[in-house]
């Protein structure tokens, strides 16, 4: 007798494959992103793939979405967590340089860039901006919204470039394989200091 395959709602279709996306990404590289490899890994056909996504740069698109949705909330809940002081800095740029390193989404940018599908990065983009806007909205004054916006361009790029060229950069200038880190951190901690130091200034107003 043969076993009848669960029917999924098209919102949880698409996003089991893109699950399947991201390990194939970790897994492989962004290179074995492609419909036929996700369409095997979730038991579906290459047209059911391909109704849901119309190519595989729409399938990267959805999948840098997704990369760019729940590491940005997880970024967005540290960041309120290290301004309480309940984390340190390190981890918040440890999580960032992670994502885009050993998660692949440094590789997955590239990869679409390389193959002229730019306009997949748009999500990312799209998701880091609102992240910056909401934790800039909290800031007290606007000069620490605008240090806000500064240290999170600094840490993305710094996280970016890293996940790029940071062994072989390191390597060639002679320094340990997680300066960028350190540096980052440093930068990081500075502006939570600062942001520390104007609300004590406040309170005693």
């Amino acid at each position: 007798m043969s076993i009848r395959r669960a029917r999924l709602r098209p919102d949880e279709s698409r996003l089991v494959a893109v699950e399947a996306a991201r390990d194939l990404l970790i897994e492989a590289g962004p290179q074995a992103v492609t419909l036929k490899a996700v369409a095997g890994r979730v038991g579906r056909t290459h047209a059911n793939l391909l109704h849901h996504f119309g190519s595989a740069a729409g399938l990267q698109k959805a999948l840098a979405g997704h990369l760019a949705e729940t590491i940005t909330a997880k970024i967005g809940e540290a960041v309120n967590a290290a301004r309480r002081g309940e984390v340190s800095p390190r981890i918040i740029v440890d999580m960032t340089f992670d994502a885009f390193d050993h998660e692949g989404a440094g590789a997955l940018a590239s990869w679409m860039l390389a193959s002229g599908n730019e306009d997949a990065l748009d999500p990312v983009v799209d998701a880091i901006h609102r992240l910056v806007d909401k934790l800039a909205a909290s800031a007290l004054t606007p000069n620490m919204g605008e240090l806000i916006r500064d240290n999170t361009l600094m840490l993305v790029l710094l996280a970016l470039g890293d996940s790029q060229l940071g062994g072989p950069m390191a390597g060639a200038l002679g320094l340990p394989r997680e300066k960028a880190r350190e540096i980052a951190t440093r930068n990081l901690s500075f502006a939570l200091m600062q942001e520390a130091a104007t609300i004590a200034a406040q309170a005693k107003v």
